[in-house]
């Protein structure tokens, strides 16, 4: 199959275009510029970039091919191929960026494995903008995608997370929501909070905030539809262990065995247990059960 095209450009080269979620007006005007600069566009559902297309009142002049997870095995070498002949290739999803549990990852790697330049039209993310919206930390998260269908494989997984402390973002269909929820329940507890949020940016958007059980009991009582993310809180830090008495006292002696002043020393294991300062005071001016006493101030 020839998928060659008529690029000015000398060398070929692949843009992933983000798309948006559900609202055209989140459409960049570099998503324009890329979808109509391109020799090939390379779309998930063709009729939905259509459907872009003319909602964004833009003519697509390349070629039009299909991309998606039934195909992308057997379509990468013959676009590998055209941008090796100087074609620009544009890939795009039917929502957000291209290869973020989309096609697309196995294009970007046979690009870069045969030297073809590999650049995006960034757009918008359902992960970050779920995460945003979930009212959770978002200072360190990760994205776990769609979970394993089978439910045996699906909460092996989750027992894997049980100690991840980072929020973590999953995708998930309509019709596996509610036993996922169950399972999240069941591996995380019915505390943990959570939000499930589905058709972002579109016209039925919704947020909904509550620990995992509750969740999980709306989920089957009002079976969400459209696209879903999930986002859950991390496990809480492990709580840290308050060393003895008697270690803390060795602690500060050792340090002062090797040249550290007694009140650097004082300072020193304070810091590294998060004590106060003046609790390991009152420990060393105690002194040991054999009745030594530290004097002096810290």
């Amino acid at each position: 199959m020839d998928l060659g095209g008529n690029s000015v450009d000398a060398q070929g080269r692949l843009i992933l275009v983000g798309a948006p979620l559900g609202n055209v007006g989140d459409a960049s005007e570099r998503l324009r510029t890329a979808l109509v600069g391109a020799d090939i566009v390379a779309a998930e559902d063709t009729r939905r970039l259509v459907r872009l297309a003319r909602e964004l009142d833009i003519v697509l002049p390349g070629r039009i091919v299909s991309y998606f997870e039934g195909n992308e095995e057997r379509r990468t070498p013959e676009l590998i191929e055209a941008m090796g002949s100087g074609s620009v290739v544009a890939v795009i999803t039917d929502g957000g960026m291209p290869s973020v549990s989309d096609p697309g990852y196995r294009l970007v790697r046979a690009a870069i494995e045969a030297g073809v330049p590999v650049t995006s039209a960034p757009g918008p993310s359902a992960v970050t903008t779920a995460l945003a919206l979930s009212g959770l930390p978002s200072d360190r998260f990760c994205f776990e995608g769609f979970l394993p269908r089978k439910p045996g494989e699906r909460r092996s997984r989750l027992a894997a997370l049980g100690a991840e402390e980072r929020t973590m973002v999953f995708f998930e269909a309509p019709h596996r929501i509610a036993a996922t929820l169950a399972d999240l329940a069941a591996a995380f507890g019915d505390r943990r909070p959570a939000a499930l949020c589905r058709e972002l940016t579109k016209t039925y958007e919704e947020v909904v905030r509550l620990p995992l059980g509750e969740l999980s009991a709306w989920a089957t009582d009002q079976q969400p539809r459209g696209e879903i993310s999930v986002v859950v809180g991390g496990a809480p830090a492990a709580a840290a262990v308050r060393p003895t008495d008697a270690a803390v006292l060795a602690e500060v002696a050792g340090l002062e065995a090797g040249g550290t002043p007694r009140r650097d020393a004082i300072a020193a294991v304070a810091r590294s247990h998060g004590l106060p300062r003046r609790e390991v005071y009152n420990l060393v001016v105690a002194g040991p059960s054999s009745g030594a006493h530290y004097a002096g101030t810290p």
